[in-house]
């Protein structure tokens, strides 16, 4: 793939916009509050800012591959940045939450093509040698992006209001625009696959298509908004369900049987491209599980504020930033990449278990931390995972691949962050009513307590009352504690589970795929 300069600056150009696009998943959740009484609506309602932008993300993703064959990579690069900064002024512009809504519905459309197209263009700009360092550029925009989004969409309402949220995607959009622009050429590969495409006439898979949004869009509404809606007791929950698992099934059979997929499910059936999806999947369930659960527990039980349990993630990001280029740039060439997974995976379970052992007590410095060897862990994992996606790929996949890989990531990550919810909710109640059994007016070690802290809080009924309340919430959030410890241990596990999977990855990159033109 040609380039006016040095492809490390043109690697840095794509990853700008991308940067903003995964940011966006998460930057707006800390304002749903403020966008709520901005615009006159409900705390319940303005959820659908967040919920239908990974709808459309996620609907969108998995046809990006075609769409960026179809058109060119870089054409729809440079389409999916001019859908992305308009609609991210609109949002920004909003005055109902209607607007808005839709506004995000097209900020979701332009943004699902983003990641896919930047890490196929440089699949394409790079000799596999040198990918590594590549990616790892790639990857800190796409796992620094949702540890900062929290602290910087709070520090942003705080000081200025919701609407810079979204406005401050605008320069960044354009400027990524202008420069794409100028700096990048088509790769030959895409134009190959195209003319391939065409040769028979031109046609779309509009069956594999509709299967395709129905499929995933029902799964990331599932996910999305089960745990508020009790799950399998909504009846709307479980026909999304259900709907989800015949799209996807149909799906599968469909494009199995077709010469030009919409969706490109054939490649799963590289032993190496399956076991990156799955990674990959499972990479994205621990990141987005484990960043939403570690500031609500700095917040809800240790009282932290939003910017300093946000401190906690930036902390790990920062290592990210150092551990990123070590990886890339090093470990890549040294090691069979295998190996860096399987070493990650155990670092990852290693911090997992670490954090089974926080208690109401640690200072912050310990969730700092444990956050920091957390992060190292993922650094492993985030850029061999990615080069092995390419390693055995047929001549103008990338696009493809890329669409699928990232597709794994953002469903593991709804998957991660709905799951882990609903082990915390649930767990708590569990835990609440095995300490309420020790809680009781005919055991003397809580009358005794009852006494104590009623004569220190003014005594009298009142501070009997108050006591009562004090011990029900200490209660609570002992509870809360324990369930967060199982989450805790269940990702650790879990993470240990994966470590076959990466048997079926290939020890290192072929020294030839694809040769930049």
């Amino acid at each position: 793939m040609k380039s006016r300069v040095s492809p490390w600056v043109v690697t840095v150009v794509l990853a700008m916009a991308t940067f903003m696009e995964v940011l966006d998943t998460s930057v707006a959740n800390v304002s749903l509050g403020h966008i709520a009484g901005g615009l006159g609506a409900g705390l319940d309602e303005s959820t659908w800012v967040l919920t239908t932008y990974l709808v459309a993300n996620a609907v969108m993703m998995p046809i990006s591959g075609w769409l960026g064959t179809v058109f060119g990579l870089k054409r729809f690069y440079l389409i999916c940045v001019s859908i992305f900064t308009v609609s991210s002024l609109l949002c920004g512009l909003a005055t109902q939450l209607d607007q808005l809504i839709f506004f995000r519905i097209l900020q979701g459309v332009g943004g699902a093509g983003m990641a896919p197209v930047v890490q196929a263009m440089i699949a394409e700009l790079f000799p596999p040698a040198k990918r590594g360092m590549a990616f790892a550029i790639y990857g800190l925009a796409v796992v620094f992006a949702p540890a900062i989004g929290p602290t910087l969409g709070g520090w942003i309402t705080d000081n200025y209001s919701w609407h810079w949220v979204f406005l401050i995607n605008i320069p960044v959009g354009i400027v990524s625009f202008l420069l794409t622009a100028w700096l990048v050429t088509e790769p030959p590969s895409t134009r190959i696959e195209r003319d391939r495409l065409f040769q028979n006439g031109f046609r779309i898979d509009a069956v594999g298509f509709g299967l395709s949004v129905l499929g995933i869009g029902c799964l990331e509404y599932f996910v999305d908004r089960g745990q508020r809606e009790d799950w399998f007791a909504s009846g709307m929950i479980t026909g999304m369900a259900i709907t989800s698992v015949v799209s996807l099934a149909a799906l599968v059979w469909w494009e199995l049987r077709r010469r030009d997929p919409i969706v490109d499910i054939p490649l799963l059936k590289v032993p190496s491209f399956l076991a990156a999806f799955v990674t990959m999947f499972s990479l994205g369930f621990v990141l987005f599980g484990s960043t939403a659960l570690l500031p609500q527990f700095l917040e809800q039980l240790l009282g932290y504020t939003a910017s300093q349990a946000g401190l906690a993630l930036t902390a790990g990001g920062v290592a990210m930033i150092v551990m990123m280029p070590l990886v890339g740039g090093y470990f890549v060439r040294k090691f069979p990449g295998r190996n860096l997974v399987i070493a990650g995976l155990l670092m990852e379970a290693a911090s997992l278990f670490h954090m089974t052992g926080f208690n109401l007590e640690i200072p912050f410095e310990h969730a700092v931390w444990a956050r920091v060897f957390q992060t190292v862990g993922l650094a492993f994992l985030f850029i061999p995972i990615t080069q092995a996606a390419y390693a055995n790929l047929p001549p103008g996949k990338s696009g493809n691949a890329a669409a699928l890989i990232n597709l794994a990531r953002n469903l593991g990550g709804s998957v991660g962050i709905a799951i882990t919810s609903t082990i915390v909710a649930q767990r708590s109640q569990f835990h609440q009513s095995r300490l309420g059994e020790h809680v009781s007016a005919y055991s003397p070690e809580t009358s005794s307590a009852i006494a104590h802290l009623s004569q220190a809080l003014g005594g009298g009924p009142e501070g009997t009352l108050k006591a009562l309340g004090s011990i029900y919430q200490s209660v609570l959030r002992q509870a809360a504690m324990l369930a967060y410890v199982d989450v805790f241990l269940f990702m650790a596990i879990g993470t240990l589970c994966i470590i076959p999977l990466a048997l079926f990855l290939p020890k290192s990159c072929p020294k030839s795929e694809i040769v930049p033109h």
